[in-house]
């Protein structure tokens, strides 16, 4: 129904008739490919000065906010970013501290419940209160608690950090709040019905602007459809859209009925199932277009009648002229892609299914960018932990136990750990090993010091021959390991991609390149990987 244009236009209309500087606006969207599509709109209608205007994620604003004024808040600006493995292997380490029986306290429930925490503004000493008395979720504040403790040690945040720590450093930094209200006048926020109440609360700290006559302005400017609110499992909050008006008194609110895209079965459709909602705000969506195809509900007999029936459907559809890409197939849970795969493969049909193995989370990937994280920041306990032994040098799990033991004792890092190996007791054979680890990550170090400059692909490739990690996979000679081969070539181009843009683009606050590209790859999204130009049909959980 024409939302994100109305931001866009809006923009536009800010700059070229009401004389506001591109520098005092920021727009805010959820997906990375959400960001790019707004900011080439902005600079196809803005032009000249749209590189002023902040437009990008909710994530990438606060790590761009960070980046500059974290430090206020005890963490150093080069902080790591962690993923979900990182928070697994952290929490699954923290389980084992505090010795809690791993059947009964599952890290991955632990993490989404902490997750949903941080979503509400919740800290460890607030859910701990909250708890107060229940055994189980006593245990789970605990684990909160250490896991904090533990990630500010690594000088490390999770996703749910970057909001929740800009947050709490906009409540504890009022020159950092000002600087930004200053900065920003007009602020604007598309799909405002996925905001959780960390991110509402980071919007309503920002919105505050002091005009030039003293007056305190609210201009916030935010689209959404309440209708559209699925994602109350990831936290969304859909009160911050229904109750937008008792929030910013003088709201205006326009509705956006008429819809471009759906035919007028479709739109009737959701109309009828929509109206059923007890929660929203009223409005009936119309359309002009045809009445196109009727909708179509088939039940099949057995599984394999159904994806043979999906793939049929999809050949008599290519067959009058469509694409593959006209298509997607959604289902309930993973596992059921595997015999619509089979059915696809058997048809020739090329595929993507979204949200399998993140070509960032495969084994390989997550190694190299242990090293790079190892080497940007020593603090991050994770990454040393994950390359220590990678490839193969003969430091096992007791020497690794030993070592963490000693950086708890004493308060230091891993790393730091690791430097002073020879002062823990029982190392014994594994201590050349640890000096020469130690000694390859020092080196490198001094290669960055020396070359801030240094491209990513000349990093990875150093750390690659070094390591021999490529001629180690060669020499198994498997098809998997020439598949991991693959993806590490997949990963430098991807560094030459960076280096390109970095070096065409300088950073914006000045960061080292190997900092920027970390944070870069941090924050790219399953749903960023899908490109609308590659005629594929696309699979995926509802």
């Amino acid at each position: 129904s024409g939302k994100t244009r109305v931001l866009t236009h809006r923009i536009a209309h800010l700059i070229s008739q009401e004389g506001v500087s591109p520098w005092n606006i920021m727009a805010v969207t959820f997906t990375n490919k959400a960001a790019r599509e707004m900011r080439q709109r902005v600079d196809d209608i803005v032009g000249f000065g749209a590189e002023n205007i902040w437009v990008s994620t909710f994530h990438s604003t606060c790590v761009r906010i960070l980046r500059r004024f974290i430090d206020s808040i005890g963490y150093n600006r080069n902080f790591t970013i962690y993923d979900t493995d990182d928070q697994r292997s952290l929490m699954k380490d923290i389980i084992k501290q505090l010795n809690y029986d791993s059947r009964m306290f599952n890290e991955r429930k632990i993490l989404s419940l902490i997750s949903s925490q941080k979503d509400s503004l919740v800290t460890p000493q607030m859910y701990e209160k909250e708890v107060s008395g229940d055994y189980f979720c006593e245990k789970i504040a605990k684990a909160y608690s250490v896991y904090q403790e533990r990630l500010m040690k690594n000088n490390a945040l999770d996703f749910d950090d970057l909001i929740m720590k800009t947050v709490e450093l906009f409540r504890q930094d009022g020159q950092a709040l000002e600087y930004y209200r200053n900065r920003f006048h007009y602020i604007m926020v598309d799909e405002y019905q996925d905001t959780n109440t960390a991110q509402f609360e980071l919007l309503h700290l920002l919105a505050e602007h002091t005009n030039e006559y003293g007056e305190i302005e609210k201009n916030i400017c935010v689209v959404g459809d309440d209708d559209q609110s699925i994602y109350r499992f990831r936290g969304a909050n859909i009160y911050n859209i229904l109750n937008f008006e008792k929030i910013y008194k003088n709201a205006t609110v326009i509705k956006l009925e008429q819809n471009y895209r759906s035919t007028k079965n479709i739109l009737n459709a959701a109309n009828e199932v929509i109206c059923n909602n007890t929660n929203r705000k009223e409005k009936k969506l119309w359309s002009k277009n045809n009445e196109g195809a009727p909708l179509t509900l088939v039940r099949y007999g057995s599984d394999m009648e159904e994806a043979a029936g999906i793939v049929k459907t999809i050949l008599q559809g290519v067959d009058s002229g469509e694409n593959y890409r006209d298509y997607a197939i959604l289902y309930r849970t993973n596992a059921q892609s595997r015999i619509l795969e089979e059915c696809l493969i058997h048809s020739d049909i090329p595929y993507k299914i979204v949200g399998g193995i993140n070509f960032y989370s495969r084994k390989e990937i997550k190694d190299i960018i242990a090293y790079l994280k190892t080497i940007d920041n020593g603090l991050d306990d994770i990454a040393v932990k994950r390359i220590i032994n990678v490839p193969k040098r003969g430091i096992g799990l007791t020497t690794i136990d030993r070592i963490s033991s000693f950086a708890s004792m004493h308060e230091i890092s891993f790393f730091e750990a690791c430097q002073n190996a020879e002062h823990v007791d029982g190392i014994g054979r594994a201590l050349p090993k640890i000096q020469s680890f130690v000694s390859l990550i020092e080196h490198y170090r001094a290669i960055l010091a020396s070359e801030p400059d240094i491209t990513i692909v000349k990093m990875v490739n150093t750390i690659i021959e070094d390591t021999e990690y490529t001629s180690l996979l060669e020499n198994e000679g498997t098809d998997e390991a020439r598949a991991r081969i693959e993806n590490i070539e997949e990963f430098i181009n991807k560094a030459a991609l960076f280096d390109e843009a970095y070096n065409s683009e300088a950073s914006p606050d000045s960061q080292s390149p190997l900092s920027a590209f970390l944070e870069n790859i941090a924050l790219v999204a399953d749903i960023d990987s899908v490109e609308d130009e590659n005629n594929l049909v696309l699979l995926m959980t509802l």
